[in-house]
């Protein structure tokens, strides 16, 4: 099966609908059917599709042209240094790609957004293959080299028949998309609304003002969000914050602060929050709070269910999910070990490295975490991310959850310090709100935690570093360090 089936779908049962609104352009998705048509026309047998621009009509354009081609959709991040893009590109040229910019390299062919979805259709039928590939997109490599992850249509329409319902949507719903379209939200988000018949209008750049602005002048009823664009918005709402027509607001692609989460629920009472956790080598989504969930954590007095606020919610039906030891035993609720998950939508696959799937088709996720006894998943960070301190394990989350609990905290990020005694030791990168001695911040996490948990070194900083899709760069923070 082909990703282009979305748009045909869309494009012959409700192709007067808008699709995609971007500035003072339009498209209904009658005329982003033929858009992708135009786009695909351009594309040669054996080249890549590459995207390398901001948001655009010609982004969802091109994700489905490409597949009406047969060619892989390869979309890179434009805020990527030179010498890290041309890297990048040389990975996947021969391509032809559509850029705003004036990048160059051999075995490139350029178009501007604005011509590749104009000029003669293509005349043909989208090809069937199984496991042919549908898009690459390169890993964040918030801790090490990005890699190449591959997604063949199989993964990702197994997520789409998994979790949307075809014309779900009421022809007055539309979704702000603000993740970028070199992140698999951005792509998770054009094959959702398309099937579900949802507008799309696309902020290009996104500033808590513009985003304000432009949900109330389009009438928006749906957004996702990464926690820092959701932290701005707070920030910048203040006390009132007037979304009439928003109904529902997911997040995720990196951990939501529980004072974040807690501010945007009373700014919006009347709106649906959903966490959804999930990756690139799995397609987007694999677990969801739902909101349901949210509003029985927000008000319960009992601290297990309260607690769940933070947590990544349960597994969508179609994915199973276990938490693993180091040496391979499952873990009992409550216990922090590996988290694997097995699906259809999950690809666990990359270019050049091949599958990553066990022999049961199970993938490493290489998060840490554990699940309660209702089966909610709580993220404890990345495997990597873990300290070890004279060969004891300490997770960053628990000792940045204590210390967010301090009014003068605003942000905290706990990293592996090397110590000649220990081997590593904690050190924790702070931005405040009010001024807080160490000794009080050590002493806080010495009432909570083991002393061995208790940071030896703390940095000042007037604010942490993150990736633009809300990922802390903990190696940033360790270099900073060292």
């Amino acid at each position: 099966m082909n990703i282009h089936l979305l748009l045909q779908m869309a494009s012959e049962a409700m192709g007067y609908r808008e699709a995609v609104v971007c500035g003072n352009m339009r498209l209904t998705f009658e005329e982003l059917g033929e858009a992708a048509k135009s786009v695909a026309a351009k594309l040669k047998t054996g080249e890549k599709l590459g995207y390398l621009a901001e948001g655009h009509p010609a982004f969802p354009a091109a994700l489905f042209g490409a597949a009406l081609a047969g060619t892989p959709f390869v979309s890179l991040n434009y805020r990527l240094s030179d010498e890290q893009l041309a890297a990048q590109i040389a990975r996947i040229t021969p391509a032809q790609f559509i850029t705003d910019t004036s990048t160059k390299a051999e075995g490139l062919t350029l178009m501007s957004p604005e011509a590749s979805i104009i000029g003669p259709a293509f005349d043909g039928e989208a090809p069937n293959e199984d496991g042919a590939i549908a898009v690459e997109l390169f890993t964040s490599g918030t801790t090490g080299e990005p890699k190449s992850a591959v997604l063949r249509h199989s993964n990702l329409m197994a997520y789409i028949f998994g979790t949307v319902e075809f014309m779900s949507a009421e022809e007055d719903e539309a979704a702000l998309l603000t993740v970028p379209p070199y992140h698999i939200a951005g792509i998770a988000a054009v094959l959702s609304s398309t099937y579900a018949g949802r507008r799309m209008v696309q902020l290009p750049s996104f500033t808590p003002e513009a985003w304000i602005n432009l949900a109330r002048k389009e009438n928006v009823t749906n957004a996702f969000l990464v926690p820092t664009m959701l932290q701005r918005i707070v920030d910048y709402a203040g006390d009132k914050l007037d979304l009439p027509h928003m109904r529902n607001i997911a997040y995720g692609g990196g951990k939501m602060p529980r004072q974040t989460i807690e501010a945007a629920m009373a700014l919006l009472p009347h709106v649906n929050f959903t966490n959804a956790y999930g990756l690139t080598e799995t397609s987007a989504t694999i677990c969801m709070l739902s909101p349901d969930d949210h509003r029985e954590a927000f008000t319960s007095d009992d601290p297990a269910i309260k607690r769940r606020l933070g947590s990544a919610g349960i597994p969508i039906p179609t994915i199973e999910l276990q938490i693993r030891s180091e040496e391979g035993a499952i873990c009992a609720a409550e216990e922090t070990g590996l988290v694997w998950v097995r699906g259809d939508q999950v690809s666990g696959e990359y270019k050049g490295l091949g599958s990553q799937l066990d022999d049961e088709g199970w993938f490493l996720t290489k998060d840490r975490g554990f699940v309660d006894s209702g089966g909610y998943l709580f993220i404890d960070g990345r495997a990597d991310d873990v300290i070890v301190r004279g060969g004891e394990n300490i997770s960053p989350g628990e000792i940045e959850d204590v210390l967010r609990s301090h009014t003068a905290i605003k942000d905290v990020a706990a990293v592996a310090v090397a110590d000649t005694e220990w081997g590593e030791t904690v050190g924790i990168a702070i931005v405040c709100k009010s001024e807080v001695s160490d000794a009080e911040l050590c002493d806080l996490v010495r009432a909570n935690l083991r002393s061995s948990r208790v940071p030896s070194v703390i940095k000042r900083m007037d604010e942490l570093p993150y990736n633009e899709t809300g990922k802390l760069l903990r190696r940033v923070i360790r270099d900073g360090f060292a």
